[in-house]
C-alpha cells in the first residue's frame, strides 16, 4: 500500500495540499492565497476559477517539491470553507456568478423575512441552524434571482450548485469531462436544506428559498470507503488517487482533533473561530444561540452530531490591522506589536465587520473599537484586536455549558492564530481553563486526510488516530478571577455598542 494520504484545504483566504505519513506526520505543503473581493460594504466573494487553479497548482507544487508521485498516496481528502456558494455550468465549467462567501450579508433580508411568517421555526426544527445569511440556501435564492439566465439554465439542465468542497471535487474528477458532482452530510448541513433525520434535501426547505433539487449535489457520507471519484485533473499525470474523504473545514478540525467521544470539543482559529462540541448520534437542539450540525459520518455507521459556535471575524481582524489599517505587515507582527503593553489600555474592537454571529446573531451590528483616549496607540488596538478573540470565544463557551451542561477542563485549540503564543496565553487567561495546541496544528488538513485513509484502510479505526495525538504546548492562567471578569465585564458592554448600526428587515 502506498504509504501517504493528501488532504486538499480549501479555505477562505487560501488552497493548501498537504501530505501526511502513517504516524500523521506532515510530510509536505504548499499554500497559495486568493483574491478577496468586496464589491460593496457587506460584501464578499471569491473567483470560483481561481480558486479552482489555485488548488491545481498547490497539488502539483506539494508533490515536486516533496519528489512524491500520485502513486504514493492511499487516498486523497477534500476539506473545504463551508456554506461558500457557486453555481456553475457543468456543460462549460464556467460559474455564473462569483462564490458568495459566508462572510457575505447580502441576504440579509431573504433570512429575516423566514422568520415573519413561521419558516424561520421549521428551519430550526429540520437543520438545527437559524435563518440567517450565513447559510448557503439564501445565496443560491439571490443568485437565482438576480443572475439573469440562470433560473432558465437550470430548467435545460446547464446549472448546478455547490459548496466549495463540491466545485474543487467536480474540477477534479474531470469536470465537463465526467465531473462528479457530489457533496458529504457536514457540507449539505450548512445549507438550510438538508432534514438533520433523513440526512436527505428537504422539498418544503427548498420550497421556502425557489431551489430546484436537480441543481443539488448527491450527499453522501464524510468517509466513503466507495469514494466519490479518482483524479483526472491537477497535472496527477503520475496516476490517478482515490477521493474518500469531504468534510467542511471545522467538522475536519474536530476529527484532526480526535473528537470522536461526546463531551470532547474543539476550537479552531482561522478567519473566523469555531468551537465544535461532540454530542453523539442524537442531535442536541439549542436554547442559546448555538448550531446542531452533523461533525462525521463514517461509511455506513451512525452520523455523530455537533453542537457549535461560529464567530465571523478573529483572525481576519488581524488580516484587516495588516492589509487595510496597515499598522502591521504580517500578521505574526500583531504579537509583537501587542507585547509592547502590559493590557488593553481600555479600549475594546468588536470586529462586527459582517454582524455578528454566535451566540448574539445580530446581523445589525458592525465593527466598533470603544474606550479610546488619547493615551491609546497602536499596540493597545493590536492587544484589543488578539483579546477580542478570546473573548468572543468565551461567549461560545459559556453558551455551550449552557447548553450542554459540558463544563471545559481544557480547550483544545487548532488553526494559524494558535501560532500566536499571546493570543493563547490571553484565551487561557480569559476562560480560566488550560488551553492545549497539538503537535499538528493544521488539523482542518490532517482531519480530512484521517478520514480519507480510514476509508481504505490506512488507518484501522478511530483508537488508531487517538494514539497519534500529542500536545505541542499548553498554557495555564494566570489572570486573578477579578481580572478575568473584570475584563469580561468590559466586553460585554463593548458588544452593545455594536447593535442597531446596519439597516435589516
Amino acid at each position: 500500500m502506498p504509504e501517504f494520504v493528501g488532504a486538499i484545504d480549501q479555505g477562505t483566504t487560501s488552497t493548501r495540499f498537504m501530505i501526511f505519513n502513517h504516524d500523521g506526520g506532515e510530510v509536505a505543503k504548499f499554500q497559495l492565497e486568493h483574491e478577496q473581493i468586496l464589491p460593496r460594504a457587506g460584501w464578499v466573494e471569491h473567483n470560483p476559477i481561481e480558486i479552482w487553479t489555485r488548488t491545481s497548482a498547490v497539488i502539483q507544487s506539494t508533490l515536486q517539491r516533496s519528489g512524491l508521485q500520485a502513486s504514493d498516496l492511499a487516498a486523497m481528502g477534500i476539506t473545504n470553507q463551508r456554506e461558500t456558494t457557486v453555481v456553475w455550468n457543468p456543460r462549460t465549467g464556467r460559474p455564473y456568478y462569483n462564490a458568495i462567501v459566508w462572510q457575505d450579508t447580502r441576504t440579509d433580508r431573504i433570512a429575516a423575512a423566514l422568520d415573519r411568517d413561521g419558516r424561520g421555526q421549521v428551519i430550526r426544527d429540520k437543520t438545527g441552524l437559524r435563518p440567517e445569511a450565513y447559510f448557503s440556501g439564501g445565496k443560491i435564492q439571490w443568485i437565482l434571482e438576480n443572475v439573469d439566465g440562470v433560473r432558465e439554465a437550470v430548467d435545460r439542465g446547464e446549472a448546478v450548485f455547490g459548496n466549495t468542497d463540491t466545485w474543487v471535487l467536480w474540477n477534479l474528477t474531470g469536470g465537463v469531462n465526467g465531473g462528479v458532482h457530489v457533496t458529504d452530510v457536514t457540507n449539505a448541513s450548512r445549507t438550510m436544506l438538508m432534514d438533520l433525520d433523513t440526512l436527505d434535501w428537504d422539498d418544503e426547505l427548498l420550497s421556502f428559498f425557489g431551489i430546484p433539487r436537480r441543481m443539488l449535489p448527491e450527499i453522501r457520507p464524510s468517509s466513503d470507503p466507495a469514494g466519490y471519484g479518482v483524479t483526472s485533473g491537477a497535472g496527477l499525470s503520475s496516476g490517478e488517487v482515490p477521493i474518500t474523504a469531504i468534510l467542511g473545514d471545522q467538522q475536519a478540525a474536530t476529527v484532526g482533533q480526535v473528537c470522536f467521544s461526546p463531551g470532547e470539543a474543539k476550537n479552531t482559529y482561522g478567519t473566523g473561530n469555531f468551537l465544535l462540541l461532540n454530542t453523539g448520534t442524537t442531535p442536541v437542539r439549542s436554547k442559546s444561540g448555538l448550531l446542531t450540525t452533523v461533525a462525521y459520518k463514517f461509511g455506513d455507521q451512525p452520523a455523530v452530531f455537533a453542537l457549535e459556535g461560529s464567530i465571523a471575524v478573529t483572525g481576519s481582524a488581524v488580516q484587516w490591522l495588516r492589509d487595510q489599517l496597515h499598522i502591521i505587515t504580517s500578521a505574526a507582527q500583531s504579537e509583537t506589536l501587542a507585547r509592547q503593553v502590559q493590557d488593553n489600555g481600555g479600549i475594546y474592537f468588536v470586529p462586527a465587520f459582517s454582524g455578528l454571529f454566535a451566540p448574539y446573531w445580530r446581523a445589525d451590528a458592525r465593527g466598533a473599537i470603544v474606550g479610546l483616549s488619547r493615551y491609546n496607540t497602536d499596540a493597545h488596538l493590536a492587544r484589543a484586536t488578539l483579546e477580542s478573540i478570546c473573548y468572543q470565544s468565551r461567549d461560545v463557551v459559556e453558551a455551550m455549558q449552557q447548553d450542554s451542561g459540558v463544563v471545559l477542563d481544557v480547550l483544545k485549540v487548532d488553526g494559524g492564530v494558535t501560532a500566536n503564543d499571546l493570543c493563547m496565553q490571553l484565551q487561557s487567561d480569559i476562560l480560566g481553563v488550560p488551553v492545549s495546541r497539538p503537535v499538528v496544528s493544521e488539523t482542518t488538513a490532517l482531519g480530512a486526510a484521517y478520514a480519507a485513509g480510514l476509508a481504505v484502510g490506512f488507518w484501522r479505526d478511530t483508537d488508531e488516530l487517538r494514539a497519534h495525538w500529542a500536545q505541542d504546548r499548553r498554557w495555564e492562567p494566570t489572570w486573578t478571577a477579578e481580572q478575568r471578569e473584570t475584563g469580561y465585564a468590559g466586553w460585554k458592554k463593548a458588544i452593545t455598542k455594536a447593535f442597531d448600526w446596519s439597516e435589516t428587515d
